[in-house]
């Protein structure tokens, strides 16, 4: 069963178009990464996917189901870090940790052994008693990574997670995600950081305008060259279409 799936997903805010016709899915145990420019549509469909925005057309599909309507056992193996990390600024490190493994469905005995084993497996012991609105950025995206994925989900969305790390925390990121995918797990990531994606992604994606312009081969050579290439092949394409249909329009009117 496709674990993650966006099918036929478009989606406007006024007239901009962020998502066009976008068909996208994640089979269990693979890494998919979406790749694209800045208003490219990766956090709108990563929205999407999370229950988070009801998109214009289409539908979205969490383990078989809507994500804004998630049984308790589906939710319970879903994770997702989209937009900003989504933590309690008044609680320490450990009390998110703690409170994070409750909302996921682990009992009560196993939320703190579950909290110890983040916040060591996230680099975040220095930092264990500190009330999470004192931490860095990139603090604060370990530990909403590490909130995200305590539970050992089954399917997990990741916008832009190694966006505020340093060198160690990307590197902490990137073992974890493959980690998680080795043991089953769908996982989507966005990035605008091809370099780093192609580290850890079986499949690349690259967005542009809000639809699907191709895929990237991680393995491959040259893949900013190929990236950039599928970017202006996609503008030209729509800068043709564009005039075909001015012309059209025109032919029409003096008809």
């Amino acid at each position: 069963m496709t674990a993650l799936l966006l099918d036929d997903v478009s989606h406007s805010f006024g007239d901009r178009v962020a998502l066009d016709h976008l068909t996208l899915d994640v089979e269990p145990g693979r890494v998919t990464a979406l790749i694209g420019l800045n208003g490219a549509g990766k956090t709108t469909a990563l929205r999407a996917l999370a229950g988070r925005l009801r998109p214009t057309h289409g539908e979205a599909r969490i383990l078989g189901h809507n994500p804004a309507d998630l049984p308790i056992d589906v939710a319970t193996r879903f994770g997702h870090v989209v937009d900003t990390p989504l933590i309690y600024p008044e609680l320490t490190v450990t009390e998110s940790l703690r409170c994070s493994a409750r909302l996921h469905g682990r009992p009560r005995q196993a939320a703190a052994p579950a909290a110890s084993a983040a916040v060591g497996r996230m680099g975040l012991a220095p930092w264990r008693h500190a009330r999470a609105r004192t931490l860095s950025m990139g603090n604060r995206q370990r530990l909403g990574i590490a909130c995200a994925t305590l539970h050992r989900p089954t399917a997990l969305i990741l916008d832009e997670p190694t966006s505020a790390l340093d060198p160690q925390g990307v590197v902490l990121v990137r073992e974890l995600v493959r980690e998680l995918a080795d043991e089953g797990a769908a996982v989507l990531v966005s990035s605008h950081h091809l370099d780093e994606v192609a580290r850890v992604a079986d499949e690349i994606v690259v967005l542009h305008g809000g639809r699907d312009v191709g895929r990237l081969e991680p393995g491959g050579t040259d893949l900013e060259q190929r990236f950039f290439a599928m970017v202006l092949e996609a503008d030209t394409r729509n800068a043709d279409i564009r005039t075909a249909n001015a012309r059209t329009a025109d032919t029409g009117s003096l008809a």
